[in-house]
């Protein structure tokens, strides 16, 4: 019988431990020879090559989040959507997200990640290329495929990290889930970018819905062709933990025996005791209340603070200006990449003489957040620039508290765990709730 912790199978069908053999490392150790090393040397750029891939399906992943903030007002016009129905639009696309994600965790760690992953992708590239085609009659048509993008992206955000865990060891992993997880920033201000660009450019915003399919199919291909199907599971997690929520003691020290059986529920509940985790989650939990409320507002938000101030005539065409998504935008992606690499080298330095730094700054860099949000605010109604300043520095400062708030959790619960995968990002039933605040 096949070893479980070893090889993914290559078909969805699920696979059956074996309670005789050994789990991970300790499985690995058994077959290793005097080749392994070599082998390991010849891997390394593919492993590398996976990464990318997978970095780039996530930029796209997120694009797609982004394209409706994009061009929000020209959509509001065009389906004549009140404030209120506008925001129902990602209040639809979070909420079938956040109901998705734990079926699909479950999935991938039971069957073949690349299988879904790729199902993942084909979906919801399919149905935003069908919403570029849905015409003003039709608009309940148009929330039904939001919903449905939320439901395709939810396969492989909560799929994805699980291979790339997987790939290296615990001196990389942390540095290439990095990586990932920079995506986010940079595909969301993309998506910002893309939408406004090609309203522009066409006159037209359903051809920003026509792009990230494209993207989507290149994805797909280098998927097909650079990840493997078989994907060993080596993490530590997993030398422990079987599909069937068996904790195995034995496979990580040579001569015990006996496994502790626990169940799903028994780990969510254990998880729950765990106080630096649910606290670190109740912040990242709170931060996302707010972005996502900024994520689909600012842009209309700046529109219609420049029309208060009269700089900008109010538009009444059926395509307008987009300037404020494409400046968000490239805000976003500047702002966002320089948070995460300022947080994670201010914590890398604090580390040598507080064992507390994560925590500290994850702390101190939300509190900053939330004073420059409201500042710019509160400036909005007598100077833009000063606006798009404060927004800067706030997109910033969250950035640096995200990776930090994430890094938190992670030895608390493994990103390699497809199952678990959902309760380590921030959590979205909160964001949902968070798009009304903005509406009045």
């Amino acid at each position: 019988m096949q070893n479980p912790s070893a090889d993914e199978n290559t078909d969805l069908q699920p696979r059956v431990p074996s309670e005789e053999q050994n789990y991970g490392a300790t499985a690995a150790r058994v077959r290793r020879g005097p080749h392994v090393r070599v082998s390991r040397n010849s891997s390394a750029k593919r492993d590398y090559l996976i990464v990318g891939v997978l970095c780039y399906a996530n930029l796209i992943n997120f694009m797609d989040w982004f394209i409706v903030p994009g061009i929000l007002l020209d959509i509001q016009k065009y389906f004549d959507l009140s404030d209120g129905a506008a925001g129902l639009l990602q209040t639809v696309f979070i909420l079938c997200y956040m109901l998705a994600a734990p079926f699909f965790g479950y999935l991938g760690d039971r069957y073949n990640r690349k299988a879904i992953i790729g199902a993942g992708i084909f979906f919801w590239s399919a149905v935003t290329l069908g919403t570029s085609f849905i015409s003003e009659s039709y608009y309940w048509i148009f929330f039904l495929s939001r919903g449905l993008v939320g439901i395709g992206t939810a396969s492989y955000s909560t799929v994805a990290p699980t291979i790339i865990a997987d790939r290296f060891d615990e001196g990389k992993r942390t540095t290439m889930l990095s990586v990932f997880y920079i995506c986010i920033p940079m595909g969301s201000g993309l998506g910002y970018v893309l939408a406004s660009s090609m309203a522009h450019v066409t006159g037209d915003w359903h051809w920003a819905f026509r792009v990230t399919p494209c993207m989507g199919g290149l994805a797909l291909v280098l998927l097909i062709l650079l990840v493997p199907h078989r994907i060993q599971r080596r993490t530590e997690a997993h030398r422990a933990l079987s599909i069937h929520g068996s904790i195995r003691v034995a496979a990580e020290k040579p001569g015990a025996q006996g496994a502790a059986k626990t169940s799903w529920c028994q780990d969510v509940i254990s998880l729950g005791k765990n106080w630096s985790f649910v606290w670190s989650s109740l912040g990242l939990t709170a931060m996302a209340f707010v972005t996502g409320a900024l994520g689909l507002w600012v842009p209309m938000f700046l529109y219609r603070a420049q029309v208060a101030l009269g700089t900008v005539q109010q538009c009444l065409e059926k395509s307008c200006n987009s300037s404020n998504s494409l400046i968000f935008g490239g805000i976003t992606i500047g702002t966002g990449i320089l948070g995460v690499i300022a947080g994670a080298e201010a914590a890398r330095r604090l580390r040598k003489t507080n064992n507390r730094a994560d925590p500290l700054i994850c702390a101190t860099s939300m509190f900053a957040s939330s004073l420059c949000l409201y500042i710019a605010i509160m400036v909005a109604q007598k100077n833009i620039l000063s606006t798009f300043v404060s927004a800067s520095l706030s997109i910033t400062w969250k950035m640096s508290s995200g990776i930090l708030g994430r890094s938190l959790r992670r030895p608390i619960l493994s990103t390699s765990s497809s199952s678990l995968l959902p309760l380590n990002t921030e959590c979205p039933i909160t964001a949902v709730f968070g798009l009304p605040v903005w509406i009045r």
